[in-house]
């Protein structure tokens, strides 16, 4: 499932944001080498959203795609890998790192890292379910304090995990902080299976340097590929010792005008104010680091002329998009950890 010659790029799942269009335009601009589903919310009696089962029976990226579950519930999750085995997946994927409120509360996602027993119970039920399958469990450092992570880690070495990956903050720092990379590293010294460095990720540098301060087996990235999908061509080109590509004004554009219509084929009653609302999930992200009036403008927005009239106006050039996002902002924080210093 991995690459032998270099590290792994995984595309992380973002809840109603990778979703199948957003996979279709990933794998036209590049791409992951694995991908991971939005997760299928597990309860009694739940069934495979359908929406999200789309994404691996029409796979359009030609690579491997696992099946990200969240839930607490040890029977209905082995009932819900039963049922994704009759599909094209790579693997199964227990979600430990959700921070939303709601999803902790329940004792799911994140919330789980406050119960290291029922993580155990939950870890040997997929295990044994999974079989042959490939198990991989996407984590936090802890919920309160990254010292939780010796207790977490000792929890996995009991079961035959094929794969980690790690967000490398706590469940409470959200996504405000900088990483804990030297967690990532302690996992990857600890355990026998690869480890894959989660978080923080929004540049070439910034990849570059996580990978060398943890000696991952590869990045997850998520939040940096939405604003900037090229990062897996250029981490790409970086580790095969590759011309780098550079990203100017019109190929944001251009990425901007792929998105919209990938995704407004999937709205069978499509209405253009809805689908502008859908848009700006993404604008929020794909804007940071343009000039301020960028996402000031598209965030009021309400028609498609004035989407594309406002794409244009601010991104119809030649010169170089921008590298980074503010480092001030609530989405992009903590990432000059990883950046040479200045001067």
């Amino acid at each position: 499932m991995l690459p032998t010659d270099r590290p792994a790029l995984f595309l992380a799942p973002m809840q109603d944001v990778t979703d199948l269009p957003f996979m279709r335009v990933m794998a036209q601009l590049g791409g992951a080498d694995v991908y991971v589903t939005e997760y299928f919310r597990v309860h009694i009696h739940s069934n495979l959203d359908p929406y999200i089962l789309r994404s691996i029976t029409e796979n359009p990226t030609g690579r491997p795609i696992i099946a990200q579950l969240i839930g607490q519930d040890a029977s209905e999750l082995v009932r819900t890998v039963n049922l994704l085995k009759r599909h094209p997946i790579a693997g199964i994927d227990l979600n430990l790192g959700c921070p939303a409120p709601v999803v902790c509360r329940k004792e799911a996602g994140g919330g789980l890292l406050r119960n290291p027993d029922k993580i155990n119970e939950l870890l040997g039920a997929l295990r044994e379910a999974c079989d042959d399958l490939h198990f991989t469990v996407k984590t936090r450092v802890g919920y309160e304090s990254p010292d939780e992570f010796d207790g977490i880690l000792s929890v996995f070495k009991k079961h035959a995990i094929d794969l980690l990956t790690v967000h490398g903050r706590t469940v409470r720092e959200r996504y405000q902080t900088p990483v804990h990379p030297e967690k990532i590293r302690q996992a990857v010294e600890e355990l026998p299976c690869p480890v894959i460095a989660n978080g923080n990720v929004v540049n070439l540098p910034t990849g570059l340097a996580y990978l060398e301060e943890t000696q991952a087996a590869g990045l997850m990235i998520g939040r940096g590929a939405i604003r900037h999908p090229w990062i897996f061509p250029q981490l790409h080109a970086a580790f095969l010792d590759e011309p780098v590509p550079v990203v100017t004004g019109k190929m944001v554009k251009a990425y901007i005008e792929l998105l919209y219509e990938e995704t407004a084929r999937e709205i069978p009653d499509f209405i253009e104010a809805k689908h502008i609302q859908k848009m700006k999930k993404y604008l929020i992200y794909i804007s940071q680091g343009h000039v301020p009036e960028f996402e000031h403008t598209i965030r009021r927005v309400k028609t498609r002329e004035e989407f594309f009239g406002t794409c244009t106006e601010f991104l119809d050039h030649d010169q170089p998009a921008p590298d980074l996002p503010p480092e001030n902002s609530k989405l992009f924080c903590g990432f000059s950890q990883f950046l040479p210093p200045e001067g």
